[in-house]
């Protein structure tokens, strides 16, 4: 199974890719939606693996088409032209076993950062491995 990515992932990758420096606020008034809404996306995706970099460089490979950026018109500021699709699907893999997620992951989120897992137990599995971690992490936040 892939996760469809809505409009506004789509307008939020559209929007990267014609300037990748662009802020938060200045992305959310050109795409009609609130700061926090752009932020939250933005994390998701990059900890879903869509997004490699601030740049952004999208790994084409986790989206769920065939998109032929051969023939996308680069121009010499290095920002692509061509429209993304809008039924882009995300792939993603288990952070503890590293399967194919086929159904609806279970998500563990600590500070700003989500954790993708195929099952309940893969996330026990992974929070028992790395409690120090995710402990020490917790209380930085504090």
């Amino acid at each position: 199974m892939s996760f469809p990515l809505d409009e506004t992932d789509i307008a939020i990758l559209e929007s990267l890719i014609q300037n990748g420096r662009k802020s938060f606020r200045q992305i959310s008034r050109e795409i009609k939606v609130s700061t926090p809404t752009v932020q939250i996306r933005y994390d998701r995706m990059i900890n879903m693996g869509i997004i490699k970099s601030i740049s952004p460089i999208l790994d084409m490979k986790k989206l769920g088409t065939k998109l032929d950026l051969s023939k996308t018109d680069i121009k010499s500021q290095g920002t692509a032209t061509k429209k993304l699709n809008s039924n882009l699907h995300v792939k993603i893999t288990c952070d503890y076993c590293e399967r194919k997620i086929t159904e609806k992951p279970s998500i563990l989120k600590v500070a700003n950062i989500q954790r993708f897992f195929c099952c309940p137990s893969c996330k026990v599995l992974f929070q028992d491995k790395y409690q120090r971690r995710i402990k020490a992490i917790m209380n930085s936040q504090k």
